[in-house]
């Protein structure tokens, strides 16, 4: 989608923001322009109670629900609540760990799993002796919703491999990871009583 000079409106990026997440890669012209037109993209967007997330370094952008001031009257939601199970959770949480650890080692920005990655990462958590046929289509469930939700994207012409997009950050911040960890804790110590009760 070009956009140059007068043509440069407020529509092309408005469309893409209300899709769902404005990629700098994936749509670079609409980027430049919603750098821009940054103040009214906010402006326009307040009218709908949405604020504009906007992460230059990482390079996406998204709208998201703002909550009312005091004596503002709260808005019907346009922005759709998921609640994920507790394996699309699980399954979040320790790619956004991964994230983090590929980060602190530096190098490549980019961060590249294959699916056997991805099970091996989620298998730690999961009850052993279980039906493995039954466990990997559930992960394989599990990472096509987290392909959905955008936070992975299968790299094209390379089978089983995908790129852990970075909005994860956002969504998954240091708080909810440290609340994750302690429900990942109590987790494995259920499961250690549950194989211990079963020897």
């Amino acid at each position: 989608m070009e956009l140059s000079g007068r043509q440069t409106s407020l529509s092309p990026i408005l469309i893409t923001l209300f899709k769902g997440v404005l990629y700098q890669d994936q749509s670079p012209d609409v980027w430049q322009a919603l750098l821009q037109l940054q103040p009214r993209v906010r402006d326009h967007a307040g009218v709908f109670g949405l604020e504009l997330v906007l992460d230059e370094a990482e390079g996406y952008a998204y709208l998201s629900q703002r909550d009312p001031g005091e004596s503002e009257a709260e808005l019907p939601r346009l922005v759709q609540r998921r609640q994920l199970s507790f394996s699309r959770s699980l399954l979040l949480a320790l790619l956004r760990k991964k994230l983090a650890e590929h980060d602190a080692a530096g190098g490549d920005t980019r961060l590249i799993l294959s699916g056997d990655q991805i099970a091996d990462l989620v298998q730690l958590f999961l009850p052993s002796g279980s039906n493995e046929a039954r466990l990997m289509d559930r992960i394989d469930a599990d990472i096509k919703n987290i392909v959905n939700l955008g936070f992975l994207r299968p790299l094209r012409g390379q089978d089983d491999q995908f790129e852990v997009r970075r909005i994860l950050k956002a969504f998954v911040d240091a708080q909810w990871l440290s609340d994750m960890e302690e429900r990942l804790a109590g987790y494995r110590e259920y499961l250690a009583g549950d194989e211990s009760a079963a020897s």
